[in-house]
């Protein structure tokens, strides 16, 4: 046998072990590719979005070799989530963190030392002890696994110093594959991981971030909690968490809403812990519909059927703010993000900042919530100006699935509002001989009588007042800003920030010219959000979700362990009735089919015998993903990919063109496959080309890409092979 079959016959069936341990029987976007450069000793740097599966990248190698893959996370919670799930599936997996006991910790230890567990999970604070890194050297480790490597840079949104001593694993295991892995991460933080942990030389991968199931809004913050009230009242049984600034808001919060016959309680740093934890496995486990927080809480939390993210106050930068919405939806199923925005939380944010005590700190905190507040003032998409701050670029402007989409805010000739700010900014220059900051432009507008404004003589200005019946302060500070986004204002950031004119703006001053701008946020109506869901038989989902909150109580884990809703959705379109049928239900592997698949088919057949079965459109079949249900939930940056692919553009120019590496446009046009789109695959290869990818793999089988491309001595990138085997697979069904 030569060197290439005795590779593949050797080759791991990762398709078959990710069907018998998770039950699914396709991988997501770049989740293939990560796990083969793992397994063949490559450093990976993987950006893959909240729901996008990066936990399986890891864990599915950690299945597919003998030997401890160790997973290093800062969550306790997370930990203890991801253990519970694996248990479930079958999977020996651990964790080593202060919530365990003495005797607890020394088990476990001692089923290390025997190589009892495939997986650890480790807070980097222990792993770095010298004891922890000692006994590494006799664990037969095979893959370190960094979670949440975002923490490792100053400009990330979670920031941990303890993170940046992860780089002596580097030389004290020097042959030891890392796969570093974040689900938000700006370009500036990827830098930050691949330098501070010494993996330029490995693979990266960076999946789209555009959630195509997440609906967002941004409302004005009018009456906080009865604006919260509606977006629970038009979802009624399902799950969400609000997300507050203080502690204090956590609880009173949580109270109204009992008031109002709501399941909820507070979550934060400050309660006890043993309260802390019951809460948040209430949650988890659907004894309470919401859970009013902290950003202490969640980080990490894979909770999959959270219908809908609010944020009761202003997150402090779009990174924490795009994490915290990600966590809505992980299944797929349609979700919906909701930003509460008044200029008060930014006031108080500043607050915050000033009182950091590093100066570079406060520089950066300043810089990030300023656009935070930008995107919650935009009147553009919002999924655009989201996925543009990631450096994923996008052509079309038109998502139809947020607020500015959806309900465009009116535009007004503001003309006369911009010769007032912008004269207002110019005489004060004039008058003082420096600038000042907004705060101070909009008090002399509005008249103010402060000390500052009358030890500079800015009462005396033509600009002082000449606002004060036009706008209100906060409309004032959106206007600012807006002109600041269209190019007439510029802030400084150093020392202090101040508001000067930009070119544009003095030349503004001279000929004037009509300029549009956006009204501001009102108030919104009460209404149901529209639901978007899979249709399925309610009163069979219903028996089913109360036979797996039963199931998963037994056991003491969370109710999506047993099964996810979207499982159940499955279960309760098609009725399964037999073991056959039953693992064609998505998450189904064999161990839950052993565990639960006689009482949850029972139950099906059960209701079969009381109720007629109901039919359902097949294009609605919750086998597909979201994407493939309707073409125009294919994200905007997947679209443009395609359009200039469809134009004759290849794929290292489209990547060119666009800045983005060449596995990222051959993942966007394999999505553009599965949602229904089809592409000319003789644009990417030959017909002899074809032939030859297609003997390799009759040899190997479509499960096996590596194999395929040793087989065709590497003439073929993945890419290639992904999107042959994409096109294969759809002329085939």
């Amino acid at each position: 046998m030569n060197s290439s079959h005795a590779s593949i016959s050797n080759q791991v069936a990762l398709l078959s072990l990710l069907k018998e341990h998770f039950g699914f029987t396709s991988f997501r976007p770049l989740q293939e590719e990560i796990i083969r450069d793992a397994l063949a000793g490559r450093d990976v740097v993987a950006l893959l979005p909240t729901g996008g599966g990066k936990s399986l990248c890891f864990q599915l190698a950690a299945l597919a070799r003998p030997g401890l893959t160790v997973v290093i996370s800062p969550l306790i919670a997370l930990m203890k989530d991801q253990v519970d799930a694996l248990q479930a599936n079958g999977i020996a997996a651990t964790f080593l963190n202060s919530s365990l006991t003495a005797q607890e910790s020394h088990d476990r230890l001692q089923s290390l030392h025997r190589g009892d567990y495939r997986l650890l999970y480790i807070a980097p604070e222990r792993l770095m002890l010298p004891g922890s890194l000692n006994d590494l050297l006799k664990w037969q480790v095979n893959l370190l696994a960094i979670d949440e490597a975002h923490c490792i840079s100053e400009w990330g949104h979670d920031f941990r110093p303890v993170y940046r001593r992860l780089v002596e694993l580097r030389d004290r295991f020097p042959a030891l594959p890392i796969m570093a892995l974040t689900a938000t991460a700006t370009i500036r933080v990827r830098d930050d991981i691949r330098t501070l942990l010494r993996l330029e030389d490995g693979a990266s991968y960076v999946a789209s971030f555009n959630r195509p199931n997440l609906r967002y809004r941004v409302q004005a913050k009018v009456n906080p909690s009865e604006q919260v009230l509606a977006v629970l009242q038009a979802q009624p049984h399902e799950s969400g968490i609000v997300y507050c600034q203080s502690r204090k808001a956590t609880e009173q919060l949580a109270e109204r809403l009992q008031a109002y016959g709501i399941l909820a309680k507070p979550y934060h740093a400050g309660l006890p812990t043993k309260e802390r934890i019951r809460h948040q496995e209430l949650f988890l486990r659907d004894e309470i519909q919401v859970i009013c927080a902290t950003i202490a809480f969640g980080m990490g939390i894979n909770k999959s059927n959270v219908r809908f993210v609010i944020h009761y106050d202003l997150p402090k930068n779009l990174e924490s703010y795009y994490q915290e919405t990600g966590r809505a939806g992980r299944d797929g199923l349609p979700s919906d993000c909701v930003l509460l925005f008044s200029a008060g939380d930014t006031v108080k944010q500043q607050r915050f900042i000033n009182e950091k005590p590093d100066m570079k700190e406060q520089q950066i905190a300043r810089a990030q919530l300023e656009q935070m507040v930008q995107y919650a003032e935009s009147a553009t998409c919002r999924r655009v100006e989201l996925l543009r701050y990631f450096g994923e670029e996008v052509a079309q402007e038109n998502c139809g699935a947020c607020d500015n989409c959806l309900s465009p805010r009116d535009a007004y000739d503001g003309t006369e509002d911009v010769i007032t700010v912008l004269s207002c900014v110019a005489q004060i220059r004039l008058k003082s001989g420096f600038g000042v900051g907004q705060n101070h432009v909009i008090e002399v507008l509005s008249g103010a009588k402060t000390e500052k404004v009358r030890r500079w003589g800015h009462e005396r200005l033509a600009a002082y007042g000449k606002g004060k019946n036009v706008h209100s302060r906060p409309e004032w500070a959106a206007i600012c800003r807006e002109l600041i986004k269209l190019g007439y204002l510029q802030q400084t950031t150093e020392p202090f920030t101040i508001l000067e004119l930009t070119p544009q703006g003095r030349d503004f001053l001279q000929v004037r010219q009509p300029v549009m701008l956006t009204k501001p946020m009102s108030a919104p109506e009460r209404k149901a959000a529209p639901s978007g869901d899979l249709a399925h038989d309610e009163e069979l989902f219903n028996r089913l979700r109360q036979l797996r909150k039963k199931v998963a109580d037994e056991r003491d884990v969370p109710a999506y362990v047993v099964f996810s809703d979207v499982a159940l959705r499955q279960m309760a379109r098609e009725y399964p009735t037999n073991d056959r049928e039953f693992l064609q239900v998505s998450g189904v592997g064999s161990r839950k089919l052993e565990e639960f698949g006689a009482i949850f088919l029972s139950t099906i057949t059960e209701h079969l015998g009381a109720h007629s079965r109901q039919n359902f459109p097949k294009e609605s079949s919750v086998n597909q993903s979201p994407l493939a249900a309707r073409k125009k939930s294919l994200g905007n940056t997947v679209q443009e990919t395609l359009r200039s692919f469809r134009s004759g553009k290849s794929v290292e120019e489209i990547a060119k063109q666009r800045g983005l590496v060449t596995s990222t446009i051959y993942s966007h046009l394999e999505q553009a496959i599965q949602a229904g789109e089809s592409i000319d695959i003789n644009q990417l290869l030959t017909p002899a080309h074809q032939t030859r990818i297609a003997a390799a793999f009759a040899q190997t089988g479509f499960g096996n890409l590596t194999g395929a491309k040793e087989l065709l001595h590497d003439l073929y990138d993945y890419g290639q092979l992904r999107l042959f085997r994409a096109v294969h697979g759809k002329r085939n069904q």
